[in-house]
């Protein structure tokens, strides 16, 4: 990785302790309308952006709601959270300012929209650390394909070769990979279920940003 000029990061789960949050909402979301939040279904809508969720969703359960709907209960009951109460994950800040000091250009690569990440990052103190910024919102597919990695280098100014992707999910690293990036998984416990996948597919493999912070 040393050699790497840009560092691109998803969100939930791997900079942020927030799976818990959207599992809940999940539950809390279906359990409003009556049904019961089934075993596959955050595994399912992780890596889909919003629009493709809310279709995904509407069809699964028959909802009679529209994807515009569906979204903003999403975002109404999630807002809270990422303004207040989510953390990064241990060590994530000081792993950040190191890449930063050594002038690697970082970058968030995302399924949220600038109405949570922008809040959840500025509160943790990292906002500022960032050069650029994507969500899936702005490319046609989801984290299974290498669309969002494209943005998120191109507005860094870098080629995928010049770039590692930090991931918590299968498709995450499957993406990126489809797309010539080097890539590193990011231990989750709410992705734990594959972790054996990522460690297969992944370039390279952290349990905590702490083993990215030992002397070189």
């Amino acid at each position: 990785m040393k050699e790497l000029k840009g560092a691109i990061f998803d969100l939930d789960g791997t900079l942020l302790e927030s799976m818990g949050i959207w599992a809940q909402i999940d539950r809390w979301f279906l359990a409003k309308r009556g049904i019961s939040l089934p075993d596959d279904y955050v595994e399912k809508v992780t890596p889909m952006n919003y629009r493709d969720a809310a279709a995904y969703t509407i069809a699964r359960f028959s909802l009679t709601e529209t994807a515009e709907e569906v979204i903003r209960d999403w975002v109404e009951m999630s807002e809270q959270a990422y303004r207040f109460e989510i953390a990064l994950k241990p060590r994530a800040g000081e792993f950040l300012r190191k890449l930063k000091s050594r002038g690697v250009k970082l970058a968030v690569a995302t399924a949220q929209t600038p109405e949570l990440y922008e809040p959840a990052l500025k509160n943790n103190g990292v906002f500022d650390l960032f050069d650029a910024f994507a969500h899936l919102g702005e490319v046609e597919r989801g984290k299974g394909f290498p669309d969002i990695y494209f943005l998120a280098a191109q507005r860094l100014g870098l080629s995928a070769q010049d770039c590692v992707v930090f991931e918590d999910i299968s498709a995450g690293i499957r993406g990126a990979k489809a797309g010539g990036f080097w890539t590193c998984g990011v231990y989750d416990v709410y992705s734990d279920y594959e972790k054996e996948i990522i460690l297969r597919e992944a370039d390279e493999y952290i349990n905590s940003f702490a083993e990215l912070l030992e002397p070189d």
